[in-house]
């Protein structure tokens, strides 16, 4: 299994409205995509920080919306509640629970 995190920085006043993106629009559209496992979206309210881990069947799978656009789509949607640009990494899981 494979995982993007995207860390985001947050607006304090605009996390609930990130929220409801996050739950609304862009996990449906993610269940969606092939090989799709899993989202988290956790956030830190004090300090400002969100980060979206995305659990993958394969890496081609993770790779394939990056190469689509739809990874880039999905950012979009949150944007304009984010206090900066957010940063993608990639992960292998390497054991899971």
């Amino acid at each position: 299994m494979y995982a993007r995190v995207t860390f985001a920085p947050a607006q304090p006043n605009k996390v609930d409205e990130t929220i409801k993106v996050m739950r609304d629009s862009i996990l449906p559209a993610a269940k969606k995509q092939k090989g799709f496992k899993g989202l988290f979206y956790l956030t830190d309210r004090k300090a400002g920080k969100g980060m979206v881990v995305v659990l993958w069947k394969t890496e081609a799978d993770m790779t394939a919306g990056e190469a689509s656009g739809f990874y880039r789509e999905q950012v979009a949607k949150g944007m304009p509640l984010l206090a900066g640009a957010p940063t993608m990494e990639h992960y292998e899981v390497s054991v899971e629970g």
